[in-house]
């Protein structure tokens, strides 16, 4: 099976008054192109780290790094950023969507920041939308919106440039279990229907279930789970 996202030897640690901090020690990894993949663990052992490293999001100190085939080491941050713009999607517990544009303004930045048309932002972010349940609250901004609705503006957001990998922090985390539970399925449709590679980060084991494969994230290393 193909590699979409492959890392090797990932160390990553930070700097605090007490001294430095390992939160991953040699971090092996490969994610197949089309798997949904979840990485549980409990609160504050570095799985947002490992996301963000894995997102190109933050530089590991030590290991390599390869997404869709190519090695990210070398690109400097405008190269690195529209790499990510283009070929990964994210999705995080606060969905940080701008609270003074509507679901639409939303989901079209990423392909404005892009500099792609404005009319090709406007339609694609508005099929998405509709796909998504949402074509009622294209006008709405966030506030508006319930919590389900506002994850969902943000799944949108992380598919409007089409990208082949969707990397999911804690998405469910702010949700309550019956939206949280549409959500997760949603990205495993998703998955299943546009053959997307989906890293989930979550501490939810029955959500986490429900993937491909499950690894959990424990003393700086990653261990498999039945």
């Amino acid at each position: 099976m193909t590699s979409f996202l492959s890392a090797t030897g990932i160390v990553k640690s930070y700097a605090t008054a007490a001294g430095p901090v390992s939160v991953l020690q040699g971090i092996d990894l490969d994610v197949a192109e089309g798997e949904m993949l979840a990485i549980t663990g409990a609160s504050g052992v570095g799985k947002s780290t490992l996301l963000h490293v894995l997102g190109t999001l933050d530089r590991p100190d030590a290991g390599t790094l390869r997404v869709a085939g190519e090695d990210i080491a070398g690109y400097d941050e405008a190269r690195l950023r529209a790499f990510r713009n283009c070929t990964l999607g994210f999705v995080f517990q606060f969905h940080h969507l701008l609270p003074e544009f509507s679901a639409i303004e939303n989901v079209m930045m990423p392909m404005l920041i892009a500099r792609r048309p404005e009319a090709e932002a406007h339609a694609k972010a508005r099929g998405l939308l509709a796909e998504l349940g949402l074509e009622h609250r294209l006008d709405h901004r966030p506030g508006a919106m319930s919590g389900g609705e506002q994850q969902r503006v943000a799944v949108a957001r992380a598919l409007v440039q089409s990208p082949r990998a969707i990397l999911a922090d804690e998405p469910t985390g702010n949700l309550d279990r019956e939206t949280g539970t549409q959500l997760h399925g949603l990205l495993r449709r998703l998955n299943q229907e546009r053959g997307l590679s989906v890293v989930v980060v979550t501490h939810n084991e029955e959500l986490a279930r429900g993937c491909d494969r499950r690894l959990r994230l424990e003393a700086g290393r990653l261990t498999p789970l039945s």
